[in-house]
């Protein structure tokens, strides 16, 4: 089968993944862009897993302040390498986190975080999973994309840079709270 340039354009244009990543995934999926798109969000969350023990002790504090200077926000996100720290995917995705933030208010970073500060309070499950989607950061629908979360688009990220990324800490301000 032959794979246009066209095609593995558009693969790369919404999926920012590689030319031989993209020209293998339109040929594993027989030249199906929809299905070559979930190949690749396949692979990268594979490759996401792999990546999710390596120590990731570079990075960038991202600063954002609301026009009108009510709400500010400052997230800290790690990566392997201050290469990596430097690209733009990485900085656009410290940027964007800190919008989540401002916008959505979590509390926590993760489930886990969410278990280890609630562990003396008692829920019902439902309730839990429920409130888990709104306090938590990367279980948020994403404010650009609500179809994905935010752990998503932080794994989309890894799939691109090739590195491990961790959302560090943040810290939301509001004047007045």
């Amino acid at each position: 089968m032959q794979v246009s340039t066209t095609a593995i354009k558009d693969l790369r244009e919404k999926t920012g993944a590689g030319v031989m990543d993209c020209k293998k995934a339109i040929l594993e999926a027989e030249g199906n862009l929809e299905k070559a798109v979930e190949i690749l969000n396949q692979r990268g969350i594979a490759l996401a897993r792999k990546k999710a023990e390596r120590v990731a002790d570079q990075g960038i504090i991202e600063a954002y302040v609301h026009p009108g200077g009510r709400i500010g926000v400052l997230v800290e996100v790690n990566c392997e390498t201050d290469f990596v720290a430097r690209t733009d995917e990485f900085k656009d995705l410290a940027h964007n986190l800190a919008l989540q933030i401002a916008a959505m208010c979590p509390q926590f970073i993760s489930p886990e975080d969410m278990a280890q500060e609630t562990e003396t309070e008692t829920e019902t499950e439902t309730d839990a999973d429920a409130d888990a989607k709104t306090a938590c950061l990367l279980l948020q629908p994403y404010i650009k994309e609500p179809d994905k979360t935010v752990q998503d688009i932080v794994t989309e990220t890894i799939a691109k840079v090739g590195e491990n990324i961790k959302v560090r800490r943040f810290v939301r301000f509001e004047l007045g709270y």
